[in-house]
This record gives C-alpha cells, structure tokens and sequence, in this order.
C-alpha cells in the first residue's frame, strides 16, 4: 500500500506512476546535470536553470522539448563513418533525460554555450485563493 492510496490524498492518481518513471530515468548518469534556484527578480517567482553538460553536442544535435508535463532533452550524434580513428576514447552518444514539471511552470528558454546546455525555468508565484463553500441545509 502506497501514501498515494491513502482516502486523505485525493486525486493523485497519476503521481506515483511519474515518480516510479522519474526512480528509472535517475538511474542513469549521462549526461551529469545541475539545478540551481537563481535569485528573484521583479515581477518574477522563482527562476530554476536545469543545466547539462553535453560536450561535444551541437546546437542541431540537441533537442529540447515539453512532452505531457515533462521537460525532455535529446541528444542524438552520428558515427562519422569518414573518419578513419587509431584510437577511439570519445564516443558517438545518444541520450535522453526527462524532468516531470509541475502544474504551472513555464519554460523561459534554453542556451548553449562552453558545452553546457541551460534551461530556465520559472515557477510564477501562487496566487492564495479562499473560496467560501455554501452548506446547504438538505431539505
């Protein structure tokens, strides 16, 4: 039995089956990435920068990418079969890392530079909303 199957988690149904498919994708290393929260600025909530090292990728090879509420990034390189190697150290990768979003968060853009791919992120800030429920009286 799960929290999420407890009677006081209403409408959860999806979010143990995202955090089952986030264990996986942890599992794998490449590429290594950060997260930092960036400072505020006016106007703006929290600014998060998702930042993967992805040397030897370029700009073309890269695919960055909002798939059901979750960030996803591919890198895709190709063997250059011209290329005669003595010794091969470096190879031809794919990869994919996913980041599950929540509700609200809103992609700002993505750069690349020095062989490292960043992607802003901003969390607006929550409104707090009360809303009066009436009791009816039954009859």
């Amino acid at each position: 039995m799960s929290a999420f199957s407890s009677p006081f988690m209403l409408g959860f149904d999806d979010i143990e089956r995202v955090l089952d498919r986030v264990s996986k994708a942890a599992n794998d290393g490449y590429p290594p990435y950060n997260i930092e929260r960036l400072p505020k600025t006016d106007g703006q909530g929290d600014i998060i920068r998702i930042t993967l090292a992805v040397a030897g990728f370029t700009r073309d090879q890269l695919d960055v990418s909002v798939e059901e509420s979750q960030l996803v990034i591919r890198g895709r390189q190709v063997d250059d079969k011209s290329r005669q190697y003595l010794h091969r150290g470096i190879a031809a990768r794919q990869f994919q890392r996913a980041f599950v979003l929540a509700e609200g968060i809103e992609i700002l853009g993505a750069d690349l530079k020095d062989g490292l791919l960043s992607i802003d992120l901003a969390r607006p800030e929550p409104e707090r909303v009360i809303r009066k429920i009436e009791i009816s009286s039954g009859e």
